[in-house]
């Protein structure tokens, strides 16, 4: 196996090499930076057969937009490397970056677009269809399930608003209680004006016929078919080796799982670090993702030119040394 030779040092080390990730690193490559992206092979997306809702990659697979990405940004001058970023700790003028192999680089800036992991319920043969007629997002693969039988499985607060989602898309779904708590009157108002039947009982396991979703079982042994079924994961970002410059995910205010918090920008609460995509917002999408890394990629560049000129103008002003024969 030949190591991929790497630099000493970068303006940026960028970790996670997905959409986010890449579109970053490709607005640093085109501003002439010094980028490496540092990424593990494991994209949130991978289960899914396309890419929907970006425009003009629409249905494209996910192994491909980022095989595209990847030689965007090579083409530039940066560079991608496969691998982990075990720990990173803060040095006077950056950051030193310990990958999984046992090597290290600086850095004088980092984007963290290292993503989310979906924890999902632990219902048996739910996992196996994920990504496929198991899902979670209306606007990702609701086109997909389209006048399809729909079932969603209740298991926490954004779960009658997927029903509502998904009822634009199929007229026949229906909402499983399961183990959530009992919906308010609002909202089993809502679900009954929509035509959305309620099924109580904890759903015990998901069926397959084939290589397809068939249908839903509760603990009572009814047996509801339905042919794509929705949930609401808990979405955890990555991003643990972060802790030893103090930052550490935090409750997301939806109560949808953990993020890493930033502003507008992108911005994480410690200097020098920018965070881009599912890592610090869990629902943004491919294409929310992506423009998130670009935006992000650009305030960098701009907070290294701005400290560069500060540099600049201090060497300026210094007066130059008096020597032999001058003053």
């Amino acid at each position: 196996m030949v190591t991929e030779q790497l630099e000493n040092s970068y303006d940026v080390v960028v970790v996670g090499g997905g959409a986010a990730g890449l579109n970053g690193a490709l607005i640093l490559a085109r501003s002439r930076r010094s980028v490496l992206v540092v990424d593990a092979g494991a994209p949130r997306n991978a289960p899914a057969d396309g890419v929907h809702g970006l425009l003009a990659r629409d249905g494209m697979p996910p192994s491909e937009l980022v095989a595209r990405g990847r030689e965007e940004v090579r083409r530039y001058g940066g560079q991608v490397s496969s691998g982990e970023v075990r720990g990173v700790v803060r040095e006077a003028d950056g950051f030193a970056v310990a990958l999984g192999d046992g090597r290290s680089v600086r850095a004088r800036r980092l984007l963290v677009a290292t993503g989310l992991v979906d924890e999902l319920p632990d219902v048996p043969g739910l996992r196996e269809r994920w990504g496929r007629d198991v899902l979670h997002c209306p606007y990702c693969h609701g086109w997909e399930v389209r006048d399809q039988a729909v079932g969603v499985l209740a298991t926490g607060p954004m779960s009658a608003h997927q029903a509502l989602m998904f009822r634009q898309l199929s007229d026949d779904v229906v909402f499983f209680a399961h183990t959530a708590p009992p919906l308010s009157d609002e909202q089993a108002e809502q679900l009954a004006a929509r035509g959305i039947r309620v099924v109580t009982g904890e759903v015990v396991s998901v069926e397959s016929a084939g290589d397809r979703l068939a249908a839903v079982r509760l603990a009572d042994g009814t047996v509801v078919g339905r042919e794509a079924l929705v949930v609401s994961p808990r979405m955890v970002a990555r991003g643990g080796f972060l802790a030893d410059l103090g930052l550490r995910p935090v409750e997301h205010p939806a109560g949808i799982g953990e993020h890493f918090p930033a502003d507008a920008t992108g911005r994480a609460d410690v200097p020098g670090v920018w965070l881009a995509g599912n890592v610090t917002d869990p629902v943004a999408h491919v294409g929310a993702s992506a423009a998130a890394g670009a935006a992000a990629g650009a305030q960098i560049n701009a907070d290294l030119v701005a400290e560069e000129t500060r540099l600049a103008v201090a060497a300026h002003r210094e007066p130059i040394p008096a020597g032999p024969g001058r003053g």
